[in-house]
Protein backbone atom coordinates (compact mmCIF):
# COMPACT_ATOMS: atom_id res chain seq x y z
CA UNK A 1 0.00 0.00 0.00
CA UNK A 2 1.34 3.31 -0.93
CA UNK A 3 1.87 5.95 2.02
CA UNK A 4 1.62 9.16 -0.01
CA UNK A 5 1.41 11.85 2.93
CA UNK A 6 5.41 12.74 2.25
CA UNK A 7 4.57 14.37 -1.15
CA UNK A 8 5.82 17.66 -1.08
CA UNK A 9 3.92 20.44 -0.73
CA UNK A 10 3.18 23.16 -3.22
CA UNK A 11 0.86 25.76 -4.34
CA UNK A 12 -2.34 25.35 -5.11
CA UNK A 13 -2.69 27.61 -7.89
CA UNK A 14 0.49 25.32 -9.63
CA UNK A 15 -1.80 21.83 -9.93
CA UNK A 16 -0.70 19.71 -12.20
CA UNK A 17 -1.83 16.24 -12.80
CA UNK A 18 1.33 13.98 -10.79
CA UNK A 19 2.00 10.61 -10.53
CA UNK A 20 1.51 8.99 -7.27
CA UNK A 21 5.57 9.70 -7.09
CA UNK A 22 5.37 13.12 -6.93
CA UNK A 23 6.90 13.48 -10.64
CA UNK A 24 4.49 15.12 -13.47
CA UNK A 25 2.47 13.10 -15.81
CA UNK A 26 2.35 14.74 -19.55
CA UNK A 27 -1.27 15.09 -19.30
CA UNK A 28 -2.92 18.41 -19.93
CA UNK A 29 -5.56 19.70 -17.97
CA UNK A 30 -9.20 19.62 -18.91
CA UNK A 31 -12.80 18.77 -17.66
CA UNK A 32 -13.67 16.91 -14.43
CA UNK A 33 -16.68 15.16 -15.91
CA UNK A 34 -19.09 13.91 -12.54
CA UNK A 35 -21.43 10.99 -11.82
CA UNK A 36 -23.98 12.16 -8.82
CA UNK A 37 -26.06 9.64 -7.35
CA UNK A 38 -23.65 6.26 -8.55
CA UNK A 39 -24.51 4.31 -5.33
CA UNK A 40 -27.60 3.48 -4.12
CA UNK A 41 -27.60 4.13 -1.15
CA UNK A 42 -25.81 7.37 -1.34
CA UNK A 43 -28.74 8.55 -3.03
CA UNK A 44 -31.43 7.24 -0.53
CA UNK A 45 -29.57 9.17 2.57
CA UNK A 46 -30.07 12.22 0.90
CA UNK A 47 -33.70 11.49 -0.20
CA UNK A 48 -32.94 11.60 -4.06
CA UNK A 49 -34.15 9.09 -6.54
CA UNK A 50 -32.09 6.07 -7.96
CA UNK A 51 -31.41 7.33 -11.17
CA UNK A 52 -32.49 5.29 -14.31
CA UNK A 53 -29.25 6.74 -16.31
CA UNK A 54 -25.64 8.04 -15.07
CA UNK A 55 -26.92 11.59 -13.54
CA UNK A 56 -23.76 14.26 -14.94
CA UNK A 57 -22.57 17.51 -13.88
CA UNK A 58 -19.38 19.36 -14.35
CA UNK A 59 -16.24 20.83 -12.10
CA UNK A 60 -13.63 23.44 -14.30
CA UNK A 61 -10.50 22.68 -13.86
CA UNK A 62 -9.76 25.40 -11.89
CA UNK A 63 -11.90 23.44 -9.50
CA UNK A 64 -8.86 21.06 -9.47
CA UNK A 65 -5.91 21.08 -6.77
CA UNK A 66 -4.16 18.15 -4.34
CA UNK A 67 -5.24 15.84 -2.30
CA UNK A 68 -1.85 15.31 -0.23
CA UNK A 69 -2.01 19.30 0.42
CA UNK A 70 -3.78 20.78 3.35
CA UNK A 71 -7.82 21.65 1.95
CA UNK A 72 -8.85 25.11 1.75
CA UNK A 73 -12.50 25.38 2.57
CA UNK A 74 -14.84 27.79 1.11
CA UNK A 75 -15.92 30.70 3.70
CA UNK A 76 -19.22 31.91 5.10
CA UNK A 77 -21.47 29.47 2.65
CA UNK A 78 -22.47 27.07 5.07
CA UNK A 79 -21.19 23.47 5.16
CA UNK A 80 -18.86 21.96 3.06
CA UNK A 81 -19.34 17.64 2.95
CA UNK A 82 -16.91 15.49 1.35
CA UNK A 83 -17.69 12.87 -1.02
CA UNK A 84 -14.73 10.32 -1.20
CA UNK A 85 -14.73 9.35 -5.24
CA UNK A 86 -12.53 7.03 -7.35
CA UNK A 87 -11.25 9.17 -10.16
CA UNK A 88 -10.40 8.21 -13.76
CA UNK A 89 -8.05 9.63 -16.37
CA UNK A 90 -8.32 9.29 -19.61
CA UNK A 91 -5.28 8.84 -21.72
CA UNK A 92 -6.77 8.71 -25.61
CA UNK A 93 -9.92 10.65 -27.09
CA UNK A 94 -13.19 9.11 -27.22
CA UNK A 95 -15.94 10.38 -28.92
CA UNK A 96 -19.04 7.69 -29.70
CA UNK A 97 -17.33 5.07 -28.26
CA UNK A 98 -19.12 2.34 -27.00
CA UNK A 99 -16.71 -0.33 -27.28
CA UNK A 100 -15.56 -1.71 -24.04
CA UNK A 101 -12.13 -2.68 -24.62
CA UNK A 102 -11.44 0.48 -26.64
CA UNK A 103 -12.28 2.41 -23.80
CA UNK A 104 -10.98 0.08 -21.05
CA UNK A 105 -7.40 0.77 -23.32
CA UNK A 106 -8.22 4.38 -23.41
CA UNK A 107 -7.71 5.35 -19.52
CA UNK A 108 -4.65 6.82 -18.43
CA UNK A 109 -4.76 6.12 -14.33
CA UNK A 110 -6.65 5.50 -11.82
CA UNK A 111 -7.05 7.91 -8.53
CA UNK A 112 -8.73 8.85 -5.61
CA UNK A 113 -10.28 12.75 -4.77
CA UNK A 114 -13.18 14.33 -3.19
CA UNK A 115 -16.15 15.99 -4.28
CA UNK A 116 -16.54 19.22 -2.20
CA UNK A 117 -19.87 20.14 -2.13
CA UNK A 118 -21.45 23.17 -0.51
CA UNK A 119 -24.29 21.15 0.47
CA UNK A 120 -27.06 24.13 1.86
CA UNK A 121 -26.34 25.96 -1.65
CA UNK A 122 -26.99 22.41 -3.54
CA UNK A 123 -29.74 22.35 -1.79
CA UNK A 124 -31.40 25.69 -2.37
CA UNK A 125 -30.36 25.19 -6.30
CA UNK A 126 -31.99 21.87 -6.32
CA UNK A 127 -35.27 23.40 -5.37
CA UNK A 128 -34.94 25.93 -7.25
CA UNK A 129 -34.47 23.46 -10.46
CA UNK A 130 -31.30 25.29 -11.04
CA UNK A 131 -27.51 24.07 -12.00
CA UNK A 132 -25.65 22.94 -8.63
CA UNK A 133 -22.05 24.38 -10.27
CA UNK A 134 -22.08 27.07 -7.66
CA UNK A 135 -22.37 24.40 -5.47
CA UNK A 136 -19.64 21.79 -6.41
CA UNK A 137 -17.28 23.84 -9.23
CA UNK A 138 -15.76 26.05 -7.01
CA UNK A 139 -11.90 26.63 -6.64
CA UNK A 140 -10.32 24.04 -4.82
CA UNK A 141 -13.67 21.77 -4.63
CA UNK A 142 -11.91 18.65 -6.50
CA UNK A 143 -8.62 17.49 -4.58
CA UNK A 144 -7.43 14.90 -5.95
CA UNK A 145 -4.56 12.01 -5.13
CA UNK A 146 -1.60 11.54 -7.55
CA UNK A 147 -2.43 8.74 -9.81
CA UNK A 148 -1.54 5.08 -10.00
CA UNK A 149 -1.07 3.32 -14.20
CA UNK A 150 -3.79 1.54 -14.88
CA UNK A 151 -1.81 -1.02 -16.76
CA UNK A 152 -2.52 -4.12 -14.31
CA UNK A 153 -5.66 -2.80 -12.23
CA UNK A 154 -8.80 -3.76 -12.36
CA UNK A 155 -11.52 -2.09 -11.91
CA UNK A 156 -13.69 -5.05 -12.19
CA UNK A 157 -11.84 -6.25 -8.43
CA UNK A 158 -14.60 -4.63 -6.88
CA UNK A 159 -11.98 -1.78 -5.20
CA UNK A 160 -13.02 -0.31 -1.61
CA UNK A 161 -13.67 3.33 -1.96
CA UNK A 162 -13.35 4.66 1.64
CA UNK A 163 -12.82 7.90 3.99
CA UNK A 164 -11.62 8.37 7.69
CA UNK A 165 -12.22 11.48 9.26
CA UNK A 166 -10.02 11.97 12.44
CA UNK A 167 -9.97 7.88 12.53
CA UNK A 168 -13.36 7.37 12.05
CA UNK A 169 -15.35 5.49 9.38
CA UNK A 170 -17.07 7.97 7.17
CA UNK A 171 -17.37 6.25 3.86
CA UNK A 172 -16.97 2.53 2.49
CA UNK A 173 -18.14 1.12 -0.34
CA UNK A 174 -17.05 -0.70 -3.12
CA UNK A 175 -17.03 0.25 -6.81
CA UNK A 176 -18.83 -3.20 -7.47
CA UNK A 177 -21.49 -1.31 -5.99
CA UNK A 178 -21.96 1.14 -8.63
CA UNK A 179 -25.34 1.14 -10.54
CA UNK A 180 -23.08 2.58 -13.66
CA UNK A 181 -19.47 0.09 -13.61
CA UNK A 182 -16.46 2.09 -14.76
CA UNK A 183 -16.35 1.19 -18.62
CA UNK A 184 -20.06 1.34 -19.19
CA UNK A 185 -19.93 4.45 -17.41
CA UNK A 186 -17.58 5.73 -19.53
CA UNK A 187 -19.82 4.30 -22.70
CA UNK A 188 -22.29 6.49 -21.66
CA UNK A 189 -20.15 9.92 -21.19
CA UNK A 190 -18.47 9.84 -23.96
CA UNK A 191 -21.77 9.87 -26.25
CA UNK A 192 -22.73 13.25 -24.62
CA UNK A 193 -18.90 14.86 -23.84
CA UNK A 194 -15.85 13.85 -26.31
CA UNK A 195 -13.43 12.76 -23.55
CA UNK A 196 -9.68 14.55 -23.85
CA UNK A 197 -6.47 13.01 -22.13
CA UNK A 198 -6.24 14.10 -19.18
CA UNK A 199 -9.76 14.95 -18.27
CA UNK A 200 -11.06 13.26 -15.31
CA UNK A 201 -14.08 11.35 -14.46
CA UNK A 202 -15.25 11.46 -10.68
CA UNK A 203 -17.28 8.02 -10.87
CA UNK A 204 -19.87 8.61 -7.84
CA UNK A 205 -19.41 8.49 -4.36
CA UNK A 206 -20.95 5.65 -1.68
CA UNK A 207 -23.37 6.57 1.59
CA UNK A 208 -21.74 8.81 4.59
CA UNK A 209 -20.98 12.06 3.05
CA UNK A 210 -20.99 14.91 5.52
CA UNK A 211 -19.48 18.13 6.55
CA UNK A 212 -16.11 18.62 7.10
CA UNK A 213 -14.09 21.31 9.98
CA UNK A 214 -11.12 23.01 10.69
CA UNK A 215 -8.41 20.78 11.57
CA UNK A 216 -10.26 17.62 10.47
CA UNK A 217 -7.50 15.07 9.31
CA UNK A 218 -8.32 12.37 6.51
CA UNK A 219 -7.65 9.31 5.09
CA UNK A 220 -8.39 8.37 1.51
CA UNK A 221 -8.12 5.18 -0.06
CA UNK A 222 -8.55 2.98 -3.00
CA UNK A 223 -8.21 -0.84 -2.76
CA UNK A 224 -5.14 -1.60 -1.65
CA UNK A 225 -3.19 1.02 -4.21
CA UNK A 226 -3.84 4.28 -2.68
CA UNK A 227 -3.79 5.70 1.15
CA UNK A 228 -3.67 9.47 1.18
CA UNK A 229 -3.52 11.52 4.46
CA UNK A 230 -4.47 15.07 4.24
CA UNK A 231 -6.09 17.05 6.78
CA UNK A 232 -8.70 20.52 6.19
CA UNK A 233 -6.62 24.14 7.10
Amino acid sequence: MFDTHTLKARPESAYVHRWIDGSPMEMPLGKCVCVGRNYAEHARELGNDVPEEPLLFMKPATALCSLHEPLVLPQGQGPVHHEVEMVVMIGERLSGETDLETIRFAIAAYGVGLDLTLRDLQSRLKEKGHPWERAKGFDGGAPVSGFIDARGISVRQNLEVSLEVNGESRQHGHTGQMLFPTFELIAQINQVFTLEPGDLIFTGTPAGVGPLASGDKLTARLGNILQVFTRVA
